[in-house]
């Protein structure tokens, strides 16, 4: 009778435990690294109360390690790229991508400055004041024109001069964009916005001054964090495509800040 009722308990233990490595199973299998002092302390229980049954049953009710549960981030974050990647509109996108990527990535980046114009005047307008349509078709065009073309020719290369995508490589690209690409891609962008205005070359020399300070401080504050996922984790053929994801809320601000009034030129 004894015996009967520490097998009972010995079982609810088992089946105890067993529901709390299924918890740790689940946790780990969407990314969350299982420590190996957890499964050691664990199995340290588990055989302290099977050594108390000999034969069959104690060889039934081990206590087994799932391996396969056990993964780590980087698994995981590979296996997640993998399956957008394998997804149908990403795989439409990087076949159109093989044979017409300059077109593809300035459609793309030309419909991000359009929403994220079209954004901008809705957070901004009066109630019934109508939309500057004009304003939306520059934003579009420099988008298609230039940014898209650009966008290509910079992740390309700096995908050849800088081909790993270790942390200290990445930090060094992310340098790159901050120094060297957006200081000189936010004065076209000022500058073509305002001409196509009909502002002069002090108006936009003044512009200039006025705004390109202010909007490289939040551009430094918003983009790093943003350049860090797409050189660390993004396929080349992708980043574009990302970075103008992350554009979307950055354009918005940019729309905002590019049709502010005419600055006063000194005389």
């Amino acid at each position: 009778m004894m015996n009967s009722s520490v097998f009972r308990n010995g079982y609810k233990v088992h089946h105890y435990m067993n529901t709390i490595w299924r918890r740790h199973s689940i946790s780990g299998s969407v990314g969350v690294p299982i420590h190996k002092i957890h499964v050691q302390q664990e199995l340290q229980v588990s055989k302290a109360f099977y050594s108390r049954f000999n034969g069959r049953r104690t060889k039934e009710m081990e206590f087994h390690v799932p391996v396969h549960s056990i993964i780590s981030t980087k698994t995981y974050s590979t296996t997640l790229l993998a399956s957008i990647t394998n997804s149908g509109v990403v795989r439409w996108y990087l076949e159109m991508i093989k044979t017409r990527p300059i077109l593809i990535k300035s459609v793309t980046a030309s419909l991000v400055y359009t929403a994220a114009d079209l954004t901008s005047q809705t957070m901004t307008r009066q109630s019934l004041e109508p939309y500057d349509v004009i304003r939306t078709c520059r934003m579009a065009g420099y988008g298609m024109i230039i940014l898209g073309p650009t966008l290509h020719l910079w992740f390309n290369f700096l995908s050849r001069v800088f081909p790993k995508k270790d942390v200290f490589t990445t930090f060094k690209k992310i340098f790159m964009g901050q120094a060297v690409y957006g200081p000189i891609m936010m004065a076209v962008f000022f500058s073509i916005n305002a001409a196509l205005q009909g502002e002069k070359g002090t108006e936009i020399v003044a512009r200039l001054k006025r705004d390109m300070l202010p909007t490289m401080i939040n551009n430094v504050m918003y983009w790093p964090m943003c350049e860090f996922i797409i050189f660390r984790f993004v396929p080349v053929p992708l980043q574009p495509l990302v970075s103008n994801s992350f554009s979307y809320v950055w354009t918005i601000y940019i729309t905002y800040m590019a049709n502010l009034t005419k600055a006063v030129a000194n005389s």
